[in-house]
Order: C-alpha cells, then structure tokens, then sequence
C-alpha cells in the first residue's frame, strides 16, 4: 500500500524514532509498504518518520542511480551493491570513516528543494535486518550519503 509521505512542518519529522525490539508483522508490513511508497515517489530512501511513524526503520534501494556510484564492502570484501538492494535497516548506528565530502541531495519530504550537503564519503554501518539478524557493512558513495540522510530523519 503506497502511504502518504509528511512533508515539512509535520511533527513526525521531529520524532526521535523508537527502537524496534523485534520484527512484528507490523514492522514488515510498514516496511513493505515503505519500499512501495519510496519507488512511487522515485525515491532512493526513506525513514518512517517521512510516513508519520516515528520508529528507527529505513528503506533504501540505490539501485539504477549509474551517475552517482557507490561502494559496499561486507566483512572486508567488496560486494555487488545491486545484490544487497533494496536494504532495511533497523535501528541503523553509523561510524564515519571516509574524508567530508559535499554533494546534492534531495528529500521526499521537501519536495524539489535540493542542497549540496557535506557528508564523510564512507561509513561503517550496523543494523539489524527485516529477519532480525544484526548486519554490519561499510559503504561509500551514493549509498553512503542515503544512509546517512535517512538515518538523520530516525
């Protein structure tokens, strides 16, 4: 089900998101619904709160952005960032690595109002899946800077 997206001046985007314990059918029905949203809206991320649910979910899927590259590495190798797609992170903490670097960026929630952002160019992520396991992964590049747009909404 494709869901509104709040836009500026809702209170859901102020919400500190509530850490999720465990995956509910709850929780993969708005994660669902979250991913089906995001690509009606052609987005390439998006936070619960930008849906008016004020939890530590994210959906992300980068995957036909070819002039904005970007990088994976999982447990030290690297790996085909199109496999991983799209991801949903729970309760996501970033580690930056990587050296600032500025770039646009647009939000579902401001529509066509777009900023050169700074932002470390690589991050080390860890979070828990849509199966509950806990991940951990390094990214660069475009999924770097989505990651942590749609973490700083949570």
């Amino acid at each position: 089900m494709i869901l509104t997206v709040v836009k500026y001046g809702h209170p859901a985007l102020r919400k500190k998101g509530a850490t999720i314990q465990r995956i509910t059918e709850e929780v993969k029905k708005l994660a669902s619904d979250m991913l089906e949203t995001m690509y009606a809206n052609h987005g390439v991320g998006l936070a619960a709160q930008q849906v008016g649910v004020a939890l530590q979910l994210t959906v992300i899927d980068v995957r036909g952005v070819e002039d904005r590259p970007s990088t994976l590495e999982i447990n030290g190798k690297p790996a085909d960032v199109s496999a991983h797609m799209p991801m949903i992170l729970l309760n996501p903490v970033i580690t930056p690595v990587g050296e600032p670097e500025t770039g646009p960026e647009g939000c579902l929630s401001f529509p066509e109002i777009f900023g050169d952002i700074t932002r470390p160019s690589v991050i080390d992520v860890t979070a828990m899946d849509d199966k509950g396991k806990n991940i951990s992964f390094r990214c660069g590049g475009l999924l770097a800077r989505v990651v942590q747009h749609e973490t700083d909404h949570l």
